[in-house]
Order: structure tokens, then C-alpha cells, then sequence
């Protein structure tokens, strides 16, 4: 499909904010196909106030079932402020407002009777940082299926810690550690931990916000294989500073600029012709 510049109505979810007067490139509206044949989440008209700040601005995008999307631009774009809105962390700063909807297989997560503890079982979050709980290794993944009743006794649960870290591809390292705190594994296994607790309790969405930044090349690459085994099962939305790292990751890439998000296409087309100038300067490092 070819990709175009539109403006149009609030109603089709296509931005109509502008820049700064004092941009090189004036942005009239996304560059791109914001919407996908099969979504899991769907994002129309996205816009994040702290306060009198605008930080996220009328921005849509469409989360695909069973594939990657990544989120890049410069620090303070917005990207991670986005994210965030996926299963209402920004619900946790004080004077944060989110605007627009968000559907979740076509509810509304910001609904009024909606429980964000459910919500953030099925979009799940993995932090920059690993933050294991201060629990054994086993207590870190049994923690929320105990809490959500997933297992019904003691050998299910069990079987769900194994399975878990299976995914995450740690049960062979670990299985021999499962007593000891979760906190003593080295970082990369830490953030695979991480990972395990999150699919533990079935996430139809796993949110990664700079998964690897804190960690060395070996562990970066080891969780860079588990997002593309992951995606076979989960849907997945990752931020990341490093281009590289989105191109060998996803399958879609949303470039954000502002609080804008400036073009969406497939990852291969964004890193080899993109079609908006902004978009283009970032990729060649003019600025970043």
C-alpha cells in the first residue's frame, strides 16, 4: 500500500496538529497506515496533558495480533508517555490526563467501570530497568496467577512457573534456583524474569519500554530472539532509543516527534525509503 499524507476530520483518527512555527517541517498529520487488518488494541485520537503540558497529540495508532510494533524518535517525544497509556500507568502521575479512546478487543479501557488491576493482566508492562520482586524466583512468577485465581492448586502452579520461564527462555538456568531471590540473577536474566511474571498471567499485550538499554550486548541479543519467539502468542509494543534494534525486532514502526507521531509503516520501509522528511532526518542521525 502506498503511503500518503492526509488531513482530515477528528473523526477518522487522522492527526491535525501542527508544529511549532518554529519547526523546519511543518506536520500536517501522520504519514501512513495507522490501522492494521487485525488489531488487538486500536488507539483513535490519543492526546496526554500533565497539567497545561500537551504531551501526546491526537495520536492513532492500531496494536496488529501476534506482531511487533516499535516506537522510536528522539528523548522526550512522547513515545514512552504513549505507551504507558496502553494499560493506564500514566493513571499513576498526579495532574496526568489522557484523552481520545483506547479498545482492548474493542472495549474501552478508560471506561469508568473499567478495574486496571484485570487491564494491566492483559496488557502487561517490562520496564527499562529490571524491577524482580524482592520474592524468590518462584514466588516473582506465582504472584500474579495466585492473585488473578489462575491455577486451582498447588501442581498447576507449579506447572505454570515452569511453563513461564520456559517462555521466557530461563527454566534451564534457574530451575536449580527457584528458592533463591529473584534479585541475585544477573541483569539480563533479571529482565527475562521480568518478562516470565508478565506472561504468567496471560496477556493478550506485552508493553516493553526500553527493554535492553541497562543491559550488555549478549543479554540485549538473548532478549531480542525471546520478543521474536514471543510474538508468536502475544501481541508486542516496544520503545527503543536504538534503530537498530527496532529494524531486527518488528514488524511495524511508529516514528514519534513532539508528542506527534510523524509516519507508521512497515519497519522495512520506514528504515529504507521514508516518506516524511522528519522521519528521514532521524533515521540519517541529522538530529536524535
Amino acid at each position: 500500500m502506498s503511503t500518503t499524507v492526509v488531513v482530515a476530520a477528528e473523526d477518522t483518527g487522522i492527526m491535525m496538529t501542527a508544529f511549532d512555527s518554529s519547526e523546519r517541517h511543518a506536520f500536517v498529520g501522520t504519514v501512513g497506515d495507522y490501522t492494521v487488518a487485525d488489531p488487538r488494541m486500536q488507539c483513535r485520537g490519543v492526546d496526554v496533558y500533565y497539567g497545561e503540558e500537551h504531551a501526546i497529540r491526537n495520536v492513532s495508532l492500531d496494536i496488529g495480533k501476534y506482531q511487533v510494533v516499535s516506537m522510536i524518535g528522539p528523548s522526550g517525544c512522547g513515545k514512552s508517555t504513549f505507551l504507558r497509556c496502553l494499560n493506564r500507568m500514566n493513571d499513576e502521575i498526579p495532574g496526568c490526563r489522557v484523552t481520545g479512546t483506547i479498545r482492548l478487543d474493542g472495549s474501552e479501557i478508560y471506561s469508568k467501570g473499567q478495574d486496571v488491576v484485570p487491564l494491566r493482566a492483559q496488557v502487561g508492562m517490562v520496564f527499562q530497568k529490571p524491577n524482580p520482586f524482592p520474592k524468590s524466583v518462584y514466588e516473582n512468577i506465582a504472584y500474579g496467577p495466585r492473585i488473578h485465581g489462575l491455577t486451582n492448586n498447588k501442581a498447576e502452579l507449579d506447572g505454570l512457573v515452569e511453563t513461564s520461564l520456559r517462555r521466557a527462555g530461563l527454566w534451564d538456568e534457574v530451575k536449580d534456583r527457584l528458592n533463591q531471590p529473584g534479585t541475585e540473577l544477573s541483569g539480563g536474566q533479571q529482565q527475562r524474569l521480568c518478562i516470565a511474571r508478565a506472561i504468567a498471567v496471560s496477556p493478550e499485550v506485552i508493553l516493553m519500554d526500553e527493554p535492553c538499554s541497562a543491559l550488555d550486548p549478549v543479554a540485549t541479543a538473548r532478549i531480542e530472539e525471546l520478543i521474536d519467539e514471543l510474538r508468536e502468542n502475544f501481541s508486542i509494543a516496544i520503545v527503543t532509543h536504538s534503530m537498530q534494534q527496532a529494524a531486527r525486532v518488528s514488524q511495524r514502526t511508529a516514528y514519534f516527534h513532539l508528542g506527534n507521531l510523524v509516519e507508521v509503516g512497515e519497519t522495512k520501509q520506514i528504515f529504507t525509503n521514508p516518506s516524511h522528511k522528519l522521519t528521514e532526518d532521524y533515521i540519517t542521525g541529522r538530529f536524535g
